[in-house]
Formats: C-alpha cells, structure tokens, sequence
C-alpha cells in the first residue's frame, strides 16, 4: 500500500534529482531519505531508483509513480485549503498561477481588494507560461490559472477545465514613428518573443503579405519596448503590455486582428472554494477598468 511520506520523499528526490537536495528541503537526514526509498520500493515490488556513479536516476518506474506523487500531493494541499475554506472566507488560501502581463496589470488591482475585503485570506502567485499554469492547475499546485488563447489552443471544458472569460486585449504594432502600418515594415528588423510566443506576429504579418525578419529575440516586453524607441527594430505587442509600461517615444497603432480573449481557468467540478470564487470575481471587476 502506498504511503504519502514516501511519495513525498519520491516527489522531492525526483524534483531535485538528487537525494541530498531533497533531504535538506524534507528537513530530513540523508539516510532517512533513502530509508523511505527502500521502504517505498518494498511495498511497490518495484525498483524506483538507480545508482549512477555518485548519483541515482529514476527508473521508467520511478518517473510515473513521482508525475503521479505529485499530483496526488498536489490535490492533498489543495484539498486541506478547501477544507479550511469552509469556515468561510475568514481565513483560507488561493493560489494563482499567471504570466507577465497580467501579473502587472489585473492581478496587483485584484490582490489589493482581495486583502482589503478579506485579510484573513492569503494570495499566493507563480509567474507561469499558460501552458505551465494549466499543468499546475491539473496537478493542484494551484487554484487559478490565467491564460490567453491566440498562442494556446484553450483547453475543452470536458478536460476538467472551467473558463472564465475577463477581456479582449488587443493587438498594437509598435514602432518609433507614428500612425505606421504594418506593410510600412515588410523590411524592417523585427522584435519577438520565444518560438511559441511569436504566433500572434507571424500570423499578422503573414495577413499583411510578409514574413517578417526576426532580428532579436526577447519575451521581456519592456526589452523590447526600449529597442523600439531606440529605432533598432519594431514589435507587435498586447494592450495590457502597453497598460503596464509605455516606453517613451514608442508609438502605437492597433491593429484589425482579433484580440488574444485573458481567461481564468479552474479545474474540476464546481462549486470552486470560497477564496477561489472571491479573486475570480474581484479579476472580472478588475478587467473592467481596463476594458
């Protein structure tokens, strides 16, 4: 039967890839650590690690049964703050998973009233790539996770998610000079994030009939904001990019493209715990001022 200080033991050996590493954020001694191994390898029948010179690996065994540890462990915690929830949103926990710009944007507007309503909540963020928000979501290391959907095909409500629909945040070309359309750069050198971030630039330019020239690579929209104004490139960028820093000299022009839709995803069945529904509904209201 499985016991869940040895799948914890596992998870964390398996997360560090190493036993000393696990030991010291375990609070526990090394040889207890492997203790727990073994204990948990007898109960199984199966071998989960394996030494390698003065290190070890997880066996094909050893990753499942650690991806599963972690979601099990994962639900657990979110299972004790749901629990703890019931008392009301007197006291309690959510955990929000999202990325740059809305962090800088709706959640500080969010997390603000949500301590004023409710100080005896406690707000947790992670800085997350949709992709990885939602992965943390389905694995219950978080409660919230906010995501886009013109880079992320978004997940189908029978997968388990649930989609908050907050605003339509449009698309801006930016440039140093005004009133430019984007057939004004079919030969200019061009800003863009990471491979999986530059889908929204692609397909603009490719509407406009170019393919633009990717001369430097940057997901750090204030980056790239600075290069334009400089002169050395131009950028297709989000509105609430612009909401949360506007570089001086750098002019923007909306575009006709269909706004990316910022959703706040949940996962499993409803009802959502008390603090959940609360900074849910505290994002909507703060979508709205930035509508």
């Amino acid at each position: 039967m499985l016991n869940l200080t040895h799948l914890k033991v596992l998870e964390a050996v398996a997360r560090h890839g190493s036993v000393t590493e696990a030991a010291k954020e375990l609070h526990y001694s090394q040889p207890s650590v492997s203790h727990h191994l073994g204990r948990l390898e007898a109960d199984t029948g199966a071998k989960v690690i394996q030494r390698v010179g003065r290190g070890i690996r997880l066996t094909p065994e050893g990753e499942l049964l650690a991806r599963r540890a972690a979601e099990i462990l994962g639900r657990l915690d979110a299972a004790s703050a749901e629990l703890a929830a019931r008392v009301g949103l007197r006291a309690g926990r959510v955990r929000l998973a999202g990325f740059q710009t809305v962090l800088s944007t709706l959640v500080p507007k969010a997390g603000a009233e949500l301590a004023r309503l409710y100080p005896g909540v406690e707000l947790n963020l992670v800085d997350a790539h949709p992709v990885e928000g939602l992965r943390m979501l389905r694995s219950g290391h978080v409660d919230v996770a906010l995501i886009f959907r013109n880079a992320d095909t978004p997940p189908d409500e029978h997968e388990g998610y649930r989609l908050t629909r907050l605003l339509d945040d449009p698309l801006h070309l930016i440039s140093d000079r005004p009133d430019q359309r984007l057939e004004d750069h079919r030969d200019s050198a061009w800003v863009g994030g990471c491979e999986r971030c530059r889908a929204a630039t692609l397909t603009a330019c490719e509407r406009a009939g170019f393919v633009p020239r990717f001369a430097y690579t940057c997901d750090d929209t204030v980056i790239a904001q600075a290069l334009v104004a400089a002169g050395m490139g131009v950028a297709i960028v989000n509105g609430l990019a612009l909401a949360a820093h506007r570089a001086p000299g750098v002019h923007a022009t909306r575009l006709s493209e269909s706004p990316r839709q910022i959703c706040a995803a949940t996962y499993g069945d409803p009802p959502d715990p008390p603090p959940t529904t609360a900074l849910i509904d505290l994002l909507v209201s703060a979508a709205r001022t930035l509508g």
